[in-house]
């Protein structure tokens, strides 16, 4: 490991999300977590010390807005606010998963769009940079008037399921959505395997109904690939759905495993041999192990960090 930016201007700091992740990143590029303590006051106020100088520093702070969402957004905003109080020279947040990001337009009359109002948040608090992986919807980098980096999870999964050597004359990769298709040409083009996509619709948030799957899937190991697994029910009748038409077996994947509700019994009792998730989100222990199989984000995320403070090109990160 080495230790370069053990001793230089650059402060990683992790607030309560997911502490684990933030200490493999901060390791990957050979520094240690900075020193803060999160505390709340008796009536649940949250009161956040920055326990050492961070004055002049490029400081990067790693935290989803993961479960429980409230709490993890009210301490993210918190920590800014104090970096900003605290003379930092540049405030990151390093947010692997997006929380608020499904609701990005008004679908319906009188509906909010917090996607946008999560970006001015961060803003106002007084970030000056995101770096985000595998936005919802990838137009909320327009929400943000302050630089954004959208990193992706594909080339992560997709090494993964290289080193399975599958046949491509035997594979398919399956989007669960229209939505979805461009994700799963890019895992298709690392791949080589063609696409087949699930025409489905949503009466109402969670509940999905298949009505057609486009392409062949016959006699196919089929990979579903999704951004966001939630309480599971759309990625696991896909998965039904694909095992009713013939096909040989079925993966799925996603980047970030918010699994609530149903999610785990669902995907245990599914067609689904293997779900390939990463790290964006801490998994509680009873998400991990049986068919959850968990990648790290951390030298991506770390990587970028490294440039992003060098002043170096993040784009070639974006592949």
């Amino acid at each position: 490991m080495s230790t370069e930016y053990a001793n230089s201007k650059l402060k990683i700091f992790s607030l309560n999300s997911n502490p684990k992740l933030a200490e493999d990143i901060a390791e990957s590029i050979g520094t240690k977590l900075g020193k803060c303590s999160v505390t709340r006051f008796q009536d649940g106020e949250i009161q956040i010390n920055i326990e050492e100088s961070i004055r002049g520093c490029d400081v990067f702070v790693v935290q989803s807005t993961s479960s429980p969402v409230n709490e993890n957004l009210m301490e993210l905003l918190i920590m800014v606010d104090a970096l900003k109080r605290a003379s930092a020279k540049t405030i990151n947040i390093v947010m692997p998963y997006y929380g608020y990001a499904r609701q990005d337009r008004k679908a319906r009359a009188r509906e909010p769009i917090t996607a946008k109002l999560i970006a001015n948040l961060l803003e106002t608090a007084g970030a000056t940079r995101v770096i985000t992986l595998d936005l919802h919807a990838p137009q909320i980098q327009g929400f943000f008037d302050i630089l954004i980096d959208h990193l992706r999870g594909v080339p992560i999964i997709a090494e993964y399921f290289m080193q399975k050597n599958f046949n491509p004359e035997e594979l398919v990769i399956v989007s669960p959505d229209h939505g979805g298709v461009t994700r799963t040409r890019k895992l298709a083009e690392y791949l080589k395997a063609p696409i087949a996509i699930i025409d489905k619709r949503r009466p109402k948030p969670n509940v999905s109904e298949v009505m057609n799957i486009v392409g062949n899937v016959e006699g196919k190991t089929c990979i579903l690939i999704d951004d966001i697994i939630d309480t599971a029910g759309t990625i696991t009748l896909a998965a039904n759905a694909l095992m009713d038409v013939g096909a040989k077996e079925v993966y799925a994947s996603c980047t970030h495993p918010v699994l609530s509700g149903p999610a785990m019994e669902r995907i245990n009792s599914s067609a689904i041999k293997e779900l390939v998730v990463t790290n964006s989100i801490a998994l509680s222990e009873e998400k991990q192990g049986g068919k959850i199989v968990e990648l790290s984000v951390a030298g991506l995320l770390g990587e970028a960090i490294v440039r992003v403070y060098e002043q170096q090109s993040v784009s070639m990160l974006f592949d």
